[in-house]
C-alpha cells in the first residue's frame, strides 16, 4: 500500500463551494455569519481561499447551510440549482439623494460592468442624472407605467407606458418624470 507524501498535500479548499452554497440559498455574508457564529471577515477570507477553516468552523458552516460536512470538504462545486430564486428582501437597491428615484438591482453581481438590469421607479419631479459611461455603452429603457423623458447627448425624447428607448450613454444622460404620477421602468445597461 502506498502512503501519500504529506508534504505535497494541501488541505481542501472550501471557498468556492461555500460561496456557491451560500449564494444558492440567497444568504448574505452577514446572515451566514449570524447563523454559523463565524465572523463575516473570516467567511470572506474562506470564500477567497485566503484562509482554511478548522474542522469546527466547517462543521458550524455545514450546519448553518444544512448540508453534509463532506459536501463542504469535498472541494467540488455543487451543481447550480435548476431555478435560483432571489427573495425580494435579497434584491439590493439604491436611491437618489432626494429619494425620488429608486433602482432595484435585478442582475447578478457577477455581470456588473458587462450587462446590468434594474427596476426603476421615478416619482413626479424626480430625475436620474448620470455621468458618461465608457465609450460604446448603451441603455435600454422600457416604461412599464407612467411617462418618462430621456435625454442623451443633445436629444430629448418623451416615452409613455409600453415604449422603449435605446440610446448611447458615453456622455451625460438623464431620465426624468415630469408627470403627476410615479413612473416605473426596466433599465438595461450594456457595456462594451
Amino acid at each position: 500500500m502506498s502512503v501519500p507524501n504529506l508534504d505535497t498535500l494541501e488541505p481542501p479548499r472550501v471557498g468556492a463551494t461555500l460561496q456557491t452554497l451560500r449564494q444558492g440559498q440567497g444568504l448574505s455574508l452577514d446572515e451566514l455569519s449570524r447563523r454559523a457564529g463565524v465572523s463575516k471577515s473570516m467567511l470572506s477570507q474562506i470564500e477567497r481561499n485566503q484562509a482554511n477553516p478548522t474542522v469546527a468552523v466547517v462543521w458550524r458552516l455545514a450546519n448553518a447551510l444544512r448540508v453534509d460536512l463532506s459536501e463542504l470538504l469535498g472541494g467540488e462545486r455543487p451543481s447550480a440549482p435548476a431555478i435560483e430564486v432571489v427573495p425580494a428582501h435579497g434584491t439590493p437597491g439604491m436611491s437618489s439623494p432626494d429619494g425620488l428615484c429608486k433602482l432595484r438591482i435585478l442582475g447578478p453581481i457577477d455581470l456588473a460592468g458587462q450587462f446590468e438590469w434594474y427596476e426603476l421607479t421615478v416619482q413626479p419631479g424626480g430625475a436620474l442624472e448620470s455621468a458618461a459611461h465608457e465609450p460604446g455603452s448603451r441603455e435600454h429603457l422600457s416604461v412599464l407605467s407612467g411617462a418618462l423623458e430621456v435625454s442623451a447627448g443633445q436629444v430629448t425624447q418623451k416615452l409613455k407606458s409600453g415604449e422603449t428607448a435605446r440610446y448611447a450613454v458615453d456622455g451625460p444622460h438623464a431620465i426624468r418624470n415630469h408627470g403627476k404620477q410615479p413612473a416605473s421602468a426596466l433599465l438595461v445597461v450594456l457595456h462594451p
